[in-house]
């Protein structure tokens, strides 16, 4: 599998995560073709360039949870981001039967 296309259909599958929704890295890694590569998507991610218009703060752990440590400032970046779009939080936790693609 050529790397590049991998990312291309990465972020097809997150650009295509309506809003007021949220996948997980695993559902992205399955929608883009790569079952089982779940942190490549974070690594995809983490490497936007700055200023990308991708809806990168759509995507969750497999717990419904943030990635970012609860005090840094991508962490209330993505949580204001989700808050934004009528996402709920419990806690820390989104509802990825309420919320989930």
């Amino acid at each position: 599998m050529e790397q590049d296309n991998l990312n291309e259909r990465i972020w097809q599958v997150v650009a295509a995560i309506p809003k007021g929704k949220v996948a997980t890295y695993g559902q992205v890694a399955a929608l883009a073709g790569a079952p089982r590569h779940a942190r490549y998507v974070g690594t995809v991610l983490k490497r936007l360039p700055a200023g990308s218009t991708l809806p990168w703060f759509r995507v969750l752990n497999a717990r419904g949870e943030l990635s970012f440590p609860k005090d840094s400032p991508a962490y209330q970046r993505q949580r204001e981001a989700l808050e934004a779009e009528g996402v709920e939080f419990i806690g820390a936790r989104v509802s990825l039967v309420s919320f989930g693609v």
